[in-house]
């Protein structure tokens, strides 16, 4: 069981520091990723910051992984040494559940082994992607098309596929209407994703600040939701908004957008119930979404391939973790921190 350079948090509160991380051997049917990029989520902050419940100390997290296969297990047949691979949210599930029998493995009823602060089958504690190397199952790896940068591709692994699954379901694409709440790491690939669909793309977002890129993104139009009355022109018009703000929102008046059957999809995780009244969800559908499971995420890399679509991103050092947190945190990036593990 070879030890490898890990970054990560020891302590509550604590600044990250240079670890050793076990990495189990290969099984038969197991991978070894050189991690060369892991993306910042801000899903890694809350973990590591405890404000979603407990930590499995040291933590090392980072579920947006891009490298390259250095090793084999025996009985690997999708992947060969040299090709390149990611990592995204979750790194084993049942397999023999209805969820996963549909597919669905991301909604394991089980419950899925997360990337980091999850244990393993074999009762060990799970850590991320902020390593130089990570033993995966080859069912639960994913191949990085070659013209996807690996630095550019990371963020997929999470913020691509948690977009790209709600408007694939809900059908996004011409002569479809897409709002998307929030311009940040989520929402700038919601953006890319919808446009590159096909559908006409709306940008709700509370400041005029963001303008120019929502249109360098994809958008054809852009509403500032703190203005009063900014979203009076988009009632009855929209057939799906997504929410990516993790914070309370009216989900009133974004309902009322809708036009018929349409729906209001929440992949933000709020940190207070919404209050709706009765009338509002006529013919409306209010939800929420996860990430897609492995076989939908392979589909959106190769959907992002196609259509030359990366996160737009700030490459940073190990030294670097600590600041692109706050920073993150006080909404300073555009859109998405990934870490070279060159500097490990």
């Amino acid at each position: 069981m070879p030890t490898v350079t890990a970054f990560g948090v020891t302590q509550p509160h604590g600044s990250f520091e240079k670890l050793g991380v076990v990495r189990r051997d290969l099984d038969p049917h197991d991978v070894l990723i050189k991690i060369a990029f892991a993306g910042i989520c801000h899903s890694d902050i809350h973990t590591v910051r405890g404000e979603w419940g407990s930590i499995s100390y040291p933590m090392i997290p980072g579920h947006e992984i891009a490298g390259v296969i250095e090793a084999v297990g025996s009985a690997v047949t999708s992947f060969k040494v040299g090709d390149r691979a990611g990592v995204g949210c979750f790194v084993d599930a049942c397999g023999e559940c209805e969820n996963c029998l549909l597919g669905a493995n991301n909604y394991c009823l089980k419950g899925n082994t997360a990337t980091y602060n999850g244990v393993d089958k074999y009762g060990i504690p799970t850590a991320g992607g902020y390593s130089s190397h990570i033993v995966v199952d080859e069912h639960f790896t994913l191949s990085i098309p070659d013209s996807l940068e690996l630095a550019e591709a990371a963020p997929l692994l999470c913020a691509g596929i948690t977009m790209y699954s709600p408007l694939r379901l809900w059908n996004a694409g011409p002569e479809k209407k897409v709002s998307i709440v929030g311009l940040g790491g989520l929402g700038h690939m919601g953006v890319k994703i919808a446009h590159a669909m096909g559908a006409e793309v709306s940008v709700i977002t509370r400041s005029d600040a963001k303008r120019a890129d929502a249109a360098r993104l994809g958008a054809s139009n852009f509403y500032a939701s703190g203005e009063e009355g900014s979203l009076k022109a988009l009632r009855n018009t929209q057939d799906v908004i997504i929410n990516t703000i993790s914070a309370g929102v009216d989900a009133q008046t974004y309902l009322s957008l809708l036009r018929l059957h349409g729906a209001l999809i929440n992949v933000g995780v709020s940190p207070e119930p919404y209050s709706v009244g009765f009338g509002a969800l006529m013919a409306k559908s209010l939800s929420a979404s996860g990430i897609g499971s492995i076989t939908e995420t392979q589909e959106m890399l190769d959907f992002c391939a196609v259509h030359g679509l990366g996160a737009d991103i700030e490459v940073i050092g190990a030294s670097d973790i600590d600041s692109a947190y706050d920073r993150v945190v006080a909404s300073d990036v555009r859109y998405r921190f990934v870490i070279d593990t060159a500097t490990f």
